[in-house]
């Protein structure tokens, strides 16, 4: 994406106390989405639950030309899309709701401050509530009169530096809502720790019997492990995104027309140029091979080990690693447009999606703060009513306040899809959002592409004792004018083998049949049999022919992907339908279906053919997965239920999909169809836990029964009963078959192979 150029605003436009970016920044910072289209991203360190999130979605919505606002809790990461000529009042806005806003990119630090602040709010609140204990043990075994109240006093003094320090994560959160006129899920905790600090002070003023100061510490105590937690599980999901940035390196030498030397920084590399890259260096762009012959270590983008061989034509991702020899490539995206970078953008957006799921539990926080404030009220008036007893009564509304708390509700979504998109990541699927994984599991078939899906569409040679090198290198030589897969093929064997180029005067590649080349008065041909050699030949394979005289045939078979097998099976236990559509011709579509045991295999399938199978699967009440890659399939997964495409697919496959797995092993597919599964049916879990805990918890609060510290304790169990229940689902990576020797060999033609001549 490339930088905008929008009309100019004046800075006053922010206002006279905006301290965010200013207007030119933020048009500099957006970036084009298509024609008059462009995203703003923003760091809004001030996000922690879900009313920020429905407040901050909702006011910038309302601006006009704004199309789309999403906020990532993980990352704190507001991105808004809009049209126009000029950037709406983003920033404006968010600071009338009480958020500081800075561009995304400025925003990244090395050190953590967040979790810094709340494990030394933790271990303060944790040692003040573990010393008033002590006293409070001592009051509750016979301490009365001037003991009691000494007690009570250096209770008091005790709590108060600790309130005021580990409590202030949330009584800065809920001063910035209220005083911008909303409310969150800290106003009712600030409410009810204040409300019990006030109470047993006044109880302490008064000689009382009663204190719970080991109630309002406790509170901050166990609510920080919970917020801790959540914080911790979030970074670890968000450090696996910057561990992918941090393979691409800072810049890049850059081969000048001149054919001098120049080293420019990343943002700088522009897709036209050529770049050298030298052994030991990762890949800093997407770009083509243009000249040297290399292995590359592709393990932490695909996670495969061993080196992969790539030579002149080859196309090559930013964040490998360049193991042997120096090359030089041509940039083909900027680096922001990376495959990296898409991967990156991916990642952040796991957790951002607008599930099913999700959208209930934030509608309900958001409707909960002001409930939980109205329930404590009324409970106020009904034992007032009751009893006449103001002090029996704020005791009571106060232990409401804080038992009533949504924290559990407004984490049974979040942590799951969090804890689900970290261990996809872990295993080499990239997610789009949470409402994807809601989908996937709903699925009951599964349809497949065959070429680049079930197979690899990496064509490898199977005859390479029957052609001479001479033909071998003229089918090289015409095959370097071409990116077809076979032709890519042919070029990596001769590249390996060092095969000496033959001079061609001319190279035409005629669509659908093959290339065909002059040598002087000779005329070479590579391609279909019937074409090559005018119908004289009936040969099965790629023809290369000699003035219409056939002189080889290449054999080709193509590679089915790892665990292809495995992965179809799996499917099938798990009681879903498999089909496979391809628009190859029918007899390679038949030997795949015959080999993987896929029933229904239609081949010679159209793009248009492959999108009506859908939309009639689709009408038959049938939920369906499509897994494919290339161009022609691109209907077929915008028409599904839920779409999957490798990370080799072309860029229009991957941008339909709505997951990505970058791994050879189709055990992605089963594998997320799994995860799914169990992080809905950890989610639903959850909401289970947080209405039964408000069902079984208020009724007695209400009642009487709870003090504000029973209360603190029951209502930090619920939400740590949450995190802990969204911890299981982390558990065994993905199986994958594990390579043979077969399997390893990415050159399948030997050094011997090739008959002299």
């Amino acid at each position: 994406m490339t930088c905008c150029a929008v009309g100019i605003a004046t800075a006053s436009e922010l206002g006279p106390n905006a301290t965010g970016p200013s207007m030119e920044e933020l048009q500099l910072a957006s970036h084009r989405i298509a024609d008059g289209t462009y995203q703003t991203d923003l760091s809004v360190p001030g996000i922690h639950c879900g009313g920020c999130i429905q407040a901050i979605e909702t006011a910038l919505m309302r601006l006009d030309n704004v199309e789309r606002a999403r906020v990532n809790l993980s990352t704190k990461r507001v991105s808004v899309r809009w049209h126009g000529r000029t950037p709406p009042p983003i920033i404006a806005t968010l600071e009338r709701l009480g958020y500081e806003a800075h561009l995304f990119e400025a925003a990244a630090k090395a050190h953590d401050d967040t979790l810094s602040e709340l494990i030394r709010g933790m271990a303060i609140a944790g040692f003040a509530a573990m010393n008033i204990m002590l006293l409070s043990v001592s009051v509750w075994s016979g301490a009365d009169a001037a003991t009691r109240d000494l007690f009570h006093w250096v209770s008091a003094l005790i709590a108060l530096p600790a309130l005021a320090f580990s409590g202030r994560i949330f009584f800065r959160s809920a001063w910035s809502a209220l005083r911008h006129g909303r409310t969150n899920m800290d106003v009712p905790i600030v409410i009810g720790v204040s409300l019990a600090y006030a109470l047993s002070l006044y109880e302490t003023i008064n000689h009382g019997a009663h204190a719970y100061f080991d109630a309002s510490v406790s509170l901050l105590f166990f609510l920080l492990i919970g917020r801790t937690l959540d914080h911790v599980m979030r970074e670890r999901a968000r450090t696996a995104v910057m561990g992918l940035a941090r393979m691409a390196p800072l810049g890049a030498m850059v081969v000048r027309e001149d054919g001098g030397h120049e080293y420019l920084p990343l943002a700088e590399i522009g897709p036209g140029m050529k770049v050298l890259v030298a052994a030991g260096e990762r890949i800093p762009v997407d770009g083509c091979v243009r000249r040297g012959t290399t292995e590359l270590d592709c393990a932490l983008v695909t996670g495969e080990s061993d080196p992969q061989t790539v030579a002149a034509g080859n196309m090559v991702r930013a964040g490998t690693l360049n193991l042997t020899q120096p090359i030089t490539i041509e940039v083909s995206a900027a680096a922001n447009q990376s495959f990296l970078a898409e991967m990156i953008r991916l990642m952040e957006a796991a957790e951002g999606g607008r599930a099913r799921y999700r959208r209930i539990a934030d509608r309900a926080s958001a409707l909960y703060a002001p409930l939980v404030h109205l329930t404590a009220f009324l409970t106020f008036l009904g034992w007032m009513a009751v009893s006449g007893d103001w002090h029996q009564s704020v005791t009571i509304a106060i232990a409401v306040l804080i038992i009533t708390c949504p924290c559990a509700l407004g984490l049974a979504v979040p942590i799951v899809q969090v804890v689900a998109a970290r261990r996809l990541f872990e295993n080499g699927i990239m997610v789009k959002d949470g409402s994807a994984m809601e989908r996937l599991a709903e699925i009951d078939t599964v349809v497949f592409d065959k070429t680049g899906t079930l197979t690899l569409g990496r064509p490898r040679l199977i005859n390479a004792e029957e052609i001479n090198r001479k033909a071998f290198a003229i089918a090289a030589a015409m095959a370097d004018h071409s990116r077809h897969p076979i032709s890519q093929a042919l070029r990596e064997i001769a590249a390996k083998h060092h095969l000496s180029p033959i001079p061609l005067t001319s190279v035409e590649e005629s669509p659908g049949c093959g290339l065909e080349a002059k040598a002087g008065d000779v005329v070479y041909r590579l391609g279909r049999a019937n074409w090559a050699t005018a119908g004289i030949s009936s040969s099965v394979g790629t023809v290369l022919s000699r003035n219409g005289e056939e002189i080889a045939t290449f054999k080709f078979e193509d590679v089915l992907r790892r665990d292809a097998e495995v992965a179809v099976a799996e499917l099938k236990d798990a009681g879903l339908a498999v089909e496979m559509l391809s628009g190859d011709r029918r007899d390679a579509v038949q030997s795949v279906g015959d080999k993987l045991a896929i029933a229904r295999a239609d081949a010679e399938a159209l793009p248009s053919e492959k999108a009506t199978r859908l939309a009639e699967l689709t009408a038959a009440g049938h939920k369906a997965l499509m897994v494919g890659d290339g161009l022609n399939d691109a209907p077929a997964l915008a028409m599904a239920h839920v779409a999957m495409a490798p990370a080799t697919a072309a860029d229009i496959g991957r941008n339909a999909a709505d997951f990505v797995f970058l791994r050879e092993s189709l055990t992605a597919v089963p594998f997320a169809l799994d995860v799914s599964k169990k992080s809905g049916a950890l989610i639903r879990q959850n909401f289970a836990i947080a209405i039964a805990y408000n069902a079984v918890a208020v009724p007695i609060a209400v009642a009487g029964y709870v003090t504000p510290l029973v209360a603190a304790v029951a209502m930090s169990l619920s939400s740590l009963i949450v995190i802990g229940n969204a911890m299981r689902l982390r558990g065994r990576p993905m199986r994958e078959a594990k390579h043979t020797g077969k399997a390893k060999s990415r050159a399948p033609l030997r050094a011997n192979a090739l008959v002299e001549g």
